[in-house]
């Protein structure tokens, strides 16, 4: 009982430090992480077992993709084009961008694609000399949503996937769906909130209309070779059960073969600007922390207990899943709920018995934590990275401004997962 209450304190203590950025969410995390192992929560060999390599390595493989995709210019070139396309017009670029935006997240995931995206949004409202604030909210919205929608695409889904059996696959058939409908819901949503309150003139609109988008791309043989090896790798990921490979592998090979094509000369500058280090890190502290909820059996009585209010009734259960992930997600970071869940649903899995029965609770933890990411700014990791950068550049977004909006979006998406998971599953 004694080392439930260290791990549960330890957990909260660092659930606290991560909200109130207090501290960097790394250094609470493996501070955290290291504190269980002091106390005698966790034996050492227990904690690193722990520490889920395929979702380590995943991410590294990712972030080696995204930095040589960076390098040929073409997310600069999708942007520009994107608001040529919507003719300069305020409304139609933000309905774009998040189209944009929910595509690049699902494949790239939510955070890569808003600090890619996000800055360029920035030059856009720029140049028509609008507030780029409703264009940043609504986009990280948009990141959030697409993220759902595949494995890849957000840090939940990734933790799911590895601790299941789930493939690549298996995540488009079940979660893109939902997230279609629910994105072009979003898209209808933002057409009613902002269609008036964006006005520029024809001279501001001119001006972004004579970008030469083309030039922006800046190595066409690297970008052939990318879009290759990126096509390449979500082909894998598609054919994974026949191939026998794991995602980190996957990843990982696709990253290497990019480092080594474009940017074997500058591996230090990938090495050390454009790998999130404080984010695989935070991932290694955080399983650490979750792995002595699990020892020290605190996750199985959380089982018991939904257990008990739903008394085992499948869909039941995936409603108080659903829900509960959702309203919890919007008020702690996503990452480590989910962290703390997957444990939970595993012990769910010996009571309820049928491996059938499981996988809508699977789908709904995914949907429920994805989608309650955007109801305020501290749901996502995406959401407090793109309000960093949009206060570095003078525009700061409070969390009343992110939230009024963010809640009404997830409301939208909670309803409408809602009725899936209830027709589809039951």
């Amino acid at each position: 009982m004694v080392l439930m209450l260290i791990a549960l304190a330890v957990f909260a203590a660092t659930y606290l430090l991560i909200i109130t950025e207090w501290l960097n969410k790394m250094l609470a995390a493996m501070i955290g992480g290291f504190v269980v192992v002091l106390f005698g929560v966790l034996e050492q060999h227990k904690a690193f077992v722990a520490i889920d390599w395929n979702v380590i390595f995943f991410l590294i493989g990712m972030m080696m993709v995204i930095s040589v995709l960076r390098e040929t210019g073409l997310f600069m070139f999708i942007a520009i084009k994107t608001a040529k396309l919507a003719k300069g017009k305020p409304i139609r670029i933000m309905m774009f961008m998040f189209l944009a935006t929910a595509v690049v997240s699902a494949f790239l995931g939510s955070v890569t694609t808003i600090m890619i995206l996000i800055p360029i949004v920035l030059l856009i409202a720029g140049e028509l000399k609008i507030s780029p604030i409703p264009f940043i909210i609504t986009m990280v919205i948009a990141s959030n949503l697409g993220g759902a929608a595949t494995m890849i695409g957000d840090p939940p889904n990734i933790l799911i996937g590895s601790a299941t059996d789930y493939s690549f696959l298996d995540f488009i058939v079940n979660l893109t769906p939902p997230v279609l409908v629910i994105t072009f819901t979003s898209i209808g949503m933002i057409w009613l909130l902002y269609r008036n309150s964006m006005v520029v003139s024809n001279e501001r609109r001119a001006i972004l209309m004579d970008y030469n988008e083309n030039n922006l791309i800046k190595n066409k043989k690297l970008l052939y070779f990318s879009l290759m090896v990126l096509g390449l790798m979500l082909a894998a990921f598609s054919l994974q059960e026949v191939l026998k490979m794991e995602t980190a592998t996957i990843a990982m090979t696709a990253g290497l073969a990019l480092v080594v094509v474009g940017s074997r000369r500058k591996v230090e500058k990938v090495l050390t600007q454009d790998i999130d280090w404080i984010t695989i890190f935070f991932f290694i502290g955080l399983f650490m922390i979750v792995e002595s909820l699990v020892e020290t059996g605190f996750i199985g009585i959380i089982a018991q207990s939904v257990i008990k209010i739903t008394h085992g009734e499948p869909k039941a259960t995936a409603m108080v899943i659903l829900w509960l992930s959702g309203i919890f997600s919007a008020i702690i970071d996503n990452v480590p709920f989910v962290a703390a869940m997957i444990p939970m649903l595993e012990e769910l899995g010996t009571y309820i018995g049928d491996p059938s029965k499981m996988h809508p609770l699977w789908w709904s933890l995914s949907l429920g934590t994805c989608l309650g990411g955007n109801g305020t700014l501290i749901g996502a990791s995406a959401n407090i990275v793109a309000v960093g950068i949009a206060n570095r550049n003078g525009f700061p977004i409070s969390f009343k401004d992110f939230t009024k909006v963010g809640a009404l979006f997830t409301l939208n998406a909670m309803l409408l997962s809602t009725l899936y998971i209830w027709f589809r599953y039951y």
